[in-house]
């Protein structure tokens, strides 16, 4: 683990980027660098971190338990960062958009979040996230009717020719 890149997706090592702040060395500076941060740690499942950065108000709804065995049970395969709001060094609040990839039971899947950050007393905490649900497909070009010629240009209807099941 000493020499392994970080897990939050920065060029560099884990002992220099977020494995000071998982281990109490440091705070972090930014939300960003919160959020960061969080997903190294789910990721080498150190639950108490995750506990201690969580905004002292949300920490009641917290589930230890569940939380070790979800981040224990998953196999991480990257974090983006879509956006920041706010949440520099000099800000009191910011919101952090972000998809963290992993996968359970060789499934893959993307946690997209807009989670937001505050400070008390210099020190940054994770306050709430609310997901960011897909945005719906558009269709780039207007749906053929089952009666309707076949856009293949058979002649055919669309059901008797591409439409049909199994076609």
């Amino acid at each position: 683990m000493e020499q392994m890149p970080c897990p939050c997706g920065l060029d560099a090592l884990y002992t220099e980027c977020c494995g000071p702040l998982i281990k109490g060395e440091r705070h972090a500076k930014t939300a960003e660098e919160l959020m960061r941060s969080r997903y190294s740690a789910y990721t080498q499942v150190e639950m108490d971190y995750i506990l201690s950065t969580t905004h002292p108000d949300q920490r009641e709804d917290y589930d230890e338990a569940n939380s070790r065995k979800w981040a224990a049970e998953s196999e991480w395969y990257g974090l983006e960062i879509v956006s920041t709001e706010a949440g520099g060094e000099e800000d009191s609040e910011g919101v952090v958009e972000f998809i963290a990839k992993y996968a359970q039971k060789r499934m893959r899947h993307s946690h997209h979040e807009r989670a937001t950050f505050s400070k008390i007393e210099g020190q940054w905490y994770f306050e709430d996230g609310e997901i960011v649900a897909p945005k719906p497909i558009k269709r780039e070009t207007p749906k053929v009717g089952r009666n309707e010629p076949c856009p293949c240009g058979s002649g055919k209807k669309f059901k008797k020719c591409c439409g049909k099941k199994g076609a």
